[in-house]
């Protein structure tokens, strides 16, 4: 709702669209940029992802690897993967859930997992 019932800046309008498809992009950058870690096992396998869900790194302690037993390890893999996926989700909705609420409420925009 306009104040004084004028008609909006269309300018004024565009512009802070704009501005906030500029902010997001840079958010977006950042999170790629920005590393996560999960873990699983107490710490004896750590999986780092970007912000944006991207595998970048996986250790695994020497401990953990019991050639009997390979079944266990896969699941300490895909347990530290899935913590280090939420952390990226969390650090997503820290980043973008604002800039999203901005664009009209944070549901239904293509691209956002969110």
């Amino acid at each position: 709702m306009i104040p004084g019932g004028g008609q909006p800046n269309m300018q004024q309008l565009l512009q802070q669209a704009q501005k906030m498809q500029q902010d997001l992009q840079r958010a977006q950058e950042e999170l790629a940029n920005t590393e996560v870690d999960g873990q699983a096992g107490g710490g004896l396998v750590r999986a780092t992802v970007t912000g944006a869900g991207e595998l970048r790194g996986l250790e695994i302690d020497p401990k953990a690897v019991d050639p009997e037993d390979t079944e266990t390890l896969a699941d300490l893999i895909v347990a530290a993967v899935q913590a280090a996926n939420e952390n990226a989700q969390a650090l997503q909705q820290q980043k973008l859930g604002p800039l999203a609420q901005g664009l009209g409420g944070g549901t239904g925009i293509p691209g956002l997992p969110f």
